[in-house]
């Protein structure tokens, strides 16, 4: 009897445990984003898409993000010069029209506070970038993401969220520098 006791004592302990290490509260956003973004040397591509995130808390102010989203548009791409006797300056640039979709899968640290209905936070996420180009190829490529946000409180568990991020990712061997701009839902759990 007394080895059930003990146990029992020390499955109780280590689901308690275990329950501690699994989050406990979080929130998902679904919504709207807005993406500028610099793939080619010619011009910056402003693509729109969506945004979805899942946050789980691991301490009252700080979370882990796991954050996807989807952006699609088109960007100018060039191929180079015409020779100069085609052109009546000294070459001609020849560019091109190419459909591109970007997937971006991102993991890292959020920390917020409640303040009243508002609830700002900021985040660091690292992860990996996928971009396809129709007529320029695909490329994948490791991604970083520094930025922030504000929730706003509308009923119990719902919010609307504005976020903003400064994204940095290194497709065809170089490096772009993008805004992501995004507005949704956030369902807290």
């Amino acid at each position: 009897m007394r080895n059930v006791r003990i146990i029992a004592f020390v499955m109780f302990a280590l689901a308690g445990l275990a329950s501690a290490q699994v989050p406990t509260s979080g929130n998902v956003f679904f919504g709207y984003s807005y993406y500028n973004t610099d793939l080619s040397s010619i011009d910056r591509a402003n693509t729109n898409g969506w945004e979805a995130s899942v946050e789980g808390k691991v301490l009252p102010f700080i979370g882990i993000v796991a954050d996807f989203d989807g952006h699609y548009g088109s960007q100018n791409f060039g191929l180079g010069t015409v020779p100069v006797g085609a052109c009546p300056s000294s070459g001609c640039p020849v560019n091109f029209n190419a459909n591109v979709t970007e997937h971006n899968f991102l993991i890292g640290p959020r920390v917020s506070v409640s303040v009243s209905k508002f609830r700002p936070f900021a985040q660091a996420m690292f992860g990996v970038g996928h971009v396809n180009a129709s007529a320029a190829g695909s490329d994948t490529s490791f991604a970083t993401a520094l930025g922030g946000g504000l929730d706003y409180h509308l009923i119990p568990l719902v919010a609307w969220r504005f976020q903003g991020d400064y994204l940095q990712t290194r497709f065809f061997g170089t490096h772009q520098n993008n805004i992501r701009l995004s507005t949704g839902i956030v369902v807290h759990f």
